[in-house]
């Protein structure tokens, strides 16, 4: 132990601000997921990413920066990993997703931002995010006015490289724009690494993530089962720090997860009953440890199957799919997948209402939930459009608005129980 509390001191961490953070997410994800029965054996790997995050994998990463390689932090699906990963540097996720921070950020950022922000300010100003100290450079992107403003201020921490996200992507100016910033952000890795990005190595990187993404759609289609094999809390808890593991390794041990669970599928065993009332879970990310939703859904006998989120279903739905070895269609093969990302940001942006209507029915569900953070404009007001889709399909919705707080947990139990029994007094007056 005194071994990596000297790592952390060498990186610049607050080691008290730290060890209360490891103290309160600790303690957090013990009553939220340790508590949950007939779990599948292999989560025990995922548990240990969680509680050792901080722990295990510094020393590689480490090691890999003291040969001179480089370390890009990322707060969002719109930052290219096949580029990072071509350029020969490692790409890691960035905290943001505990109240713990906050506080720090509110001495310089406004209240009423939305905590996600907040949070990601905060872990970094407050050096307590290892990641964040660890990290060369750090990519954002234009999903919103709050984020690109700070990561003006972020920039003067740590060197910062912003995307541009084209808000209408279907079309050939948003394509061009696209390829461009795709191309800004190859010079700008190429730059900061000294090694060039050949389409060779590009063509690797895109195997390489694409594996990942396929393990990831395997778990989330393995869901589909009634009973689903796997936990809402489980299932998300492994999207949420794959982001940070080995990319090799994480992609085995999903693999690894999987396999069990299609066990669990042939033998009927599942993480809740049959008849569990199925919940889609749509709208705002949800980072590590924000499990407060999933949590309080299932502790009420609910069964979360399916997030259309960029914790969920945004991130392995599509892969990049190249249909020629030059650079040039290496790079035209990234931009039909990252302009596919259907965010809130997307404007007008259809295809995330035909997205979340086809998973409803794929997957079964019996209700949604439309998730939001606060003072998270675009997935709110959008958040409109997915409550009239659903009403026209006859589908219960329930708006949640939250925080990273657990103040409101009592109120969200509440609106969730009354909204589970409506789902099913709705099942049975069918039946009658």
């Amino acid at each position: 132990m005194s071994g990596i509390i000297e790592l952390w001191k060498t990186l610049g961490i607050d080691i008290d601000k730290h060890n209360k953070l490891l103290q309160s997410q600790g303690s957090y994800i013990k009553e939220i997921v340790a508590i949950q029965k007939n779990r599948p054996q292999k989560m025990a790997y995922f548990d240990s990413l969680v509680t050792e995050s901080h722990f295990k994998r510094l020393p590689d990463l480490v090691n890999f920066k003291a040969q001179g390689n480089k370390i890009v932090g990322a707060f969002c699906l719109y930052a290219p990993e096949e580029l990072v990963y071509a350029a020969g540097a490692v790409m890691v996720g960035l905290c943001g997703g505990a109240q713990f921070p906050i506080a720090d950020a509110e001495t310089i950022l406004p209240r009423n931002l939305c905590p996600l922000i907040k949070s990601s300010f905060g872990f970094k100003i407050g050096r307590i995010c290892p990641y964040f100290q660890l990290s060369d450079m750090l990519v954002g992107e234009t999903t919103c006015d709050g984020k690109k403003k700070m990561y003006e201020l972020l920039n003067e921490e740590t060197p910062m490289h912003v995307i541009e996200i084209p808000h209408n992507p279907n079309t050939p100016h948003g394509r061009t724009l696209w390829l461009k910033e795709l191309e800004l952000f190859k010079e700008r890795l190429e730059e900061l690494t000294g090694n060039k990005i050949t389409p060779e190595r590009l063509k690797q990187s895109i195997d390489l993530i694409n594996n990942r993404r396929a393990a990831l759609k395997r778990l989330s289609d393995l869901r589909r089962a009634i009973p689903s094999p796997i936990s809402g809390i489980d299932a998300l808890l492994v999207n949420q720090v794959s982001s940070n593991d080995n990319l090799g390794r994480s992609t085995a041990k999903i693999h690894e997860l999987c396999d069990e669970l299609d066990e669990r599928v042939r033998n009927g065993v599942g993480a809740t009953g049959k008849d569990a009332v199925r919940l889609l879970v749509t709208g705002s990310p949800m980072t590590l440890p924000n499990l407060k939703l999933h949590s309080i859904a299932e502790s009420l006998g609910a069964s979360v199957v399916v997030e259309e989120s960029c914790s969920g279903t945004r991130y392995f739905n599509r892969f990049v799919s190249p249909k020629g070895d030059s650079m040039g269609a290496l790079l035209d093969a990234l931009v039909d997948r990252y302009a596919a990302i259907n965010c809130a940001c997307v404007t007008p942006n259809p295809s995330r209402l035909q997205n979340v209507s086809d998973l409803s029915c794929v997957f079964k569900v019996d209700g949604v939930i439309n998730y939001t953070l606060q003072y998270c404009h675009a997935f709110n007001v959008e958040g409109v459009k997915i409550a009239n889709l659903f009403k026209k399909q006859d589908m219960p919705l329930i708006n949640v608005e939250s925080d990273y707080t657990r103040e409101d947990s009592a109120q969200i139990r509440t609106r969730l129980e009354a909204f589970l029994e409506l789902i099913i007094a709705k099942a049975e007056s069918k039946m009658n």
